[in-house]
């Protein structure tokens, strides 16, 4: 019986033990046979708990051998012993929870869950009245802004065009070089100082706002006392538009499905397909009868909530907001203070610095691994980091900022991509491709539950975007998405979400409806039941 124990040894449906046999307590074959013995079993068990015992025992013993020696080493070292008692009393309390300071309440918090409360309240009217107020205020000094920029750009235009006409008589290139410096500088010396008198504004304003907040929350705590609510009221009824600049309405092209997606358990999201631009979500909404009026209340209602909005933005590889659709996103955010977040000029100096220094903490690594004796491609790598400038990022990449103070939007993903969106023979493999994955994982993980994609990967269309390339980039953003989307059953648990792919404003409407007759063929729509009864 002995020996037949001693042989190889194959059991299913168990467990591993420490010295590598696999216990199971249903099933066990040796030799081909399946027999079940209580004696064997015990024989087993005995032997595990027995090399349990043992374990722990030489572990204390180690550990008992260190202790002594560390008390050797002081008996005969110029440690001070009270010193030591210190230093270990200090790492038990900050290591032990019981032991642990309680977090300070932070403002941001205290204030965001103010905040929450009193838009669900019947507060949130008086609230939306206040920002409405501080909104007219930021349009008048645009609207003095841009009115003293075109005056300033409309005279030094005449101041030129009349050096050009002396140009070759009585003046020289020199001079007309001279002239057309003397005019930028006055024009940035001009956009400076508006620059800082919004920036200080919206300063003011976002303090004043917090303080009238907490004012009047606990005015809702007091209702005897409602001066703050009537304030408000007063402030509203008394406040002017001094401009119109109302936003030219754009006709909107829209088609929405409902989809189910898993294997087994199966979950509901909401897709749209939709033909607007990209900043459209960002822009406040001009309601011409009653002068300008913020729609954003479901906006403000989600804020502090489990359904947040996302946008994809495709950006450059730089982090500023000085060209192209990056600086027409800033300027959208100054037409509004943002009464909750950094401004996003101040967002987008934080992420730089984060940039700043996960490339040097790269380069570090790569410089390591190339020291390594049997380091392979090292060179390579070498050189690849030396071309990259260590202040931007590479396509696929993103960064985020968060805003309160648009539209339809709390939550921008600024995504890198280069010329080569623009090629026909990008795969799924492509870095924007895989970016979106990234951004959807990002969604499952911070709770935002819709997000807005650029369904052909560029915000403006091209000579070289023909029907059948739009088509062929249709149907591969289609399937990718699709895919990441079944993976977030295993990233979220299965939350129903709702994806909007959003087409340039430019696209024909015959494009458009070709888009929405590939959507239902890729992904899987639910199909509607009619019931009619017998009569």
């Amino acid at each position: 019986m002995l020996e037949r124990h001693q042989r190889t040894v194959r059991i299913c449906n168990g467990e591993y033990v420490d010295f590598g046999l696999y216990v199971s307590s249903q099933c066990l074959h040796l030799e081909g046979e399946i027999f079940f013995s209580a004696l064997w079993f015990k024989y087993l068990t005995d032997l595990k708990n027995s090399l349990h015992q043992f374990v722990n025992e030489e572990t204390k013993k180690a550990y008992d051998k260190e202790a002594e020696a560390a008390l050797e080493k002081l008996k005969t070292s110029d440690v001070r012993t009270e010193q030591l008692v210190n230093t270990w009393a200090k790492a038990y309390h900050e290591t032990t929870l019981e032991y642990a300071r309680p977090e300070e309440p932070s403002w941001d918090e205290d204030f965001a869950d103010v905040y929450h409360e009193l838009i669900h309240s019947p507060a949130s009217e008086t609230l939306l009245n206040l920002e409405h107020n501080y909104f007219v205020r930021v349009s008048e000094l645009i609207s003095e802004r841009d009115m003293e920029l075109k005056k300033l750009q409309e005279r030094q235009s005449v101041e030129m065009d009349k050096v050009m006409q002396e140009l070759g008589k009585s003046l020289t290139d020199q001079d007309v070089n001279s002239v057309a410096a003397q005019h930028f500088e006055s024009q940035q010396v001009l956009e400076n100082k508006w620059a800082h008198e919004l920036k200080q504004l919206m300063a003011i304003q976002k303090q004043e706002y917090q303080e009238w907040v907490i004012k009047l929350h606990q005015d809702m705590q007091n209702p005897n006392n409602s001066t703050v609510s009537e304030e408000i009221k007063v402030k509203q009824s008394q406040s002017t538009v001094a401009n119109e600049r109302m936003i030219e309405e754009r006709p909107l092209l829209e088609e929405s499905f409902t989809i189910h997606l898993g294997a087994q358990l199966k979950t509901m999201h909401n897709l749209r397909l939709m033909r607007a631009d990209v900043l459209d979500f960002c822009k406040h909404k001009r309601n011409q009868q009653s002068g300008v009026k913020l729609q954003r209340l479901q906006t403000a209602l989600s804020l502090y909530s489990t359904s947040l909005c996302g946008l994809v933005l495709l950006v450059d590889n730089r982090i500023n907001s000085y060209s192209g659709i990056k600086r027409d996103f800033a300027t959208v955010c100054q037409e509004c203070t943002d009464f909750h977040f950094p401004r996003v000029e101040q967002q987008l100096e934080i992420v730089q610095q984060v940039v700043l220094y996960a490339s040097a903490q790269r380069n570090k690594k790569t410089k390591e691994r190339a020291e390594l004796p049997n380091g392979n491609g090292g060179s390579e790598d070498k050189s690849k980091v030396g071309e990259r400038n260590p202040s931007n990022i590479l396509p696929g990449e993103f960064y985020t900022t968060r805003h309160s103070n648009l539209s339809e939007v709390h939550v921008v993903f600024h995504l890198c991509v280069d010329d080569n969106v623009r090629s026909s023979n990008i795969t799924a493999r492509d870095p924007a491709i895989m970016g979106l994955r990234n951004i959807l994982k990002v969604c499952c993980t911070h709770d935002i539950t819709t997000i807005t994609i650029p369904l052909l990967l560029v915000h403006d269309m091209s000579e070289e975007m023909t029907i059948p390339w739009c088509l062929k980039r249709a149907e591969l953003v289609f399937k990718c998405i699709k895919g990441f989307m079944m993976e977030m059953a295993s990233w979220d648990g299965g939350t129903s979400r709702t994806v909007q792919f959003l087409v340039p404003q430019s696209i024909s409407e015959e494009m458009f409806y070709q888009l929405s007759n590939m959507l239902p063929q890729i992904f899987r729509v639910s199909s509607t039941l009619t019931l009619t009864s017998r009569r």
